[in-house]
């Protein structure tokens, strides 16, 4: 019925997406959702470049960076795939995955994105640790360099202003610069609190 597998997906998921009533938030996760999968490259893949000429502009589009599991995001990779998808990308952050091997886990902060990455962005989702108590700092430290980027940001009503009032008071850079350092001894900081006050409940 379709001459590619691209079109193929952009149909059904503009029929979808259609059928729902054009959610605000709608996301779409490619075959090709990271540079290593594309052939040759992301700006010259014939799948991206229909998948971004045929996908209805209100649906956002997943992608990894790089690679799967990405150690470093540029700016200009992210400019090479928004102009192939013909929109800012949603970036599933897979840094702290560990899913495909449970034997580590990872308790680092947040870091290797370019700053001012925020404004190139439709949106970002981490995909944590499996273990749910290994992802305090990797959490806490994304919501760090969140707070420095909104700072930053040219454009202050990007799309997840609102999780701003969600951080609360959590103190972070404050010059609006962001040290994964600095944001990993905030964390462990905070951290420590929240442990000790779980050992002062009763039961504990």
């Amino acid at each position: 019925v379709f001459p590619s597998l691209a079109q193929a997906q952009a149909s059904v998921a503009n029929e979808v997406y259609q059928e729902l009533g054009q959610p605000s938030v709608f996301l779409f996760c490619p075959t090709e959702y990271c540079s290593l999968l594309c052939s040759p490259s992301p700006s010259q893949s014939c799948y991206l470049q229909t998948i971004g000429q045929e996908l209805l502009p209100g649906i956002g589009v997943i992608w990894t960076g790089p690679k799967v599991v990405s150690q470093e995001l540029s700016a200009v990779l992210l400019e090479e795939v928004e102009a192939v998808l013909r929109r800012s990308p949603v970036i599933w952050d897979n840094l702290y995955a560990n899913d495909y091997d449970c034997r580590r886990v990872f308790l680092g902060p947040y870091m290797g994105r370019a700053p001012g990455l925020m404004s190139r962005l439709h949106g970002l989702l981490l995909n944590p640790n499996c273990e749910l108590q290994a992802n305090f700092i990797p959490i806490h430290t994304l919501g760090t360099w969140f707070r420095s980027e909104l700072g930053s940001c040219a454009h202050p009503d990007h799309a997840g202003v609102e999780a701003v009032a969600a951080l609360g008071d959590s103190q972070g850079a404050q010059d609006g610069s962001y040290s994964p350092q600095e944001a990993l001894e905030l964390a462990l900081r905070d951290w420590v609190a929240e442990i000790n006050q779980q050992a002062l409940e009763p039961g504990r």
